[in-house]
C-alpha cells in the first residue's frame, strides 16, 4: 500500500504542545483531521494542519492518490534540538530558559 509523507524539521514549538494536537487527528479521515485542527485553538493546530496538507498534496501529485479516500495513518512529533538561553533573576543571578524545538512527521494512506 502506497504511503505519502510530509515532514517539517526544527519546528519552534515544543513536542509535548504539540503531541497533545498530533493525538486528535491520529487515524483520522483526512477531511475530519481537517475539520478537528481548524477547531482546535492550539498553537500547533495551524503547523499540524499545513503538514497535513502537503501530505494530502504529495498522495495527490506523486503517487495519484484520491484525496477524499485518504486516512493519517501515521502522525508523531519527535525532539529537535533544544536552544539554551538565559533570563535575569533576582540578586544578580540567572535561570536556564529551554527552546524546545519539534520535527513533525505525518503520513497519510488510502483506506
Amino acid at each position: 500500500m502506497a504511503q505519502a509523507k510530509a515532514q517539517a524539521n526544527f519546528v519552534r514549538i515544543a513536542p509535548r504542545k504539540a503531541r497533545l494536537v498530533v493525538d486528535l487527528i491520529r487515524g483520522k479521515d483526512v477531511g475530519d483531521a481537517i475539520a478537528i485542527l481548524r477547531h482546535t485553538p492550539k498553537a500547533s493546530s495551524l503547523i499540524v494542519e499545513k503538514i497535513l496538507n502537503s501530505a494530502i498534496a504529495n498522495a495527490e501529485h506523486n503517487y495519484s492518490m484520491d484525496p477524499n479516500k485518504l486516512v493519517v495513518s501515521q502522525v508523531y512529533v519527535n525532539e529537535g534540538p533544544t536552544m539554551k538561553r538565559f533570563a535575569p533573576r533576582a540578586m544578580g543571578r540567572a535561570s536556564k530558559i529551554n527552546k524546545r524545538t519539534s520535527h513533525i512527521t505525518v503520513v497519510v494512506s488510502e483506506k
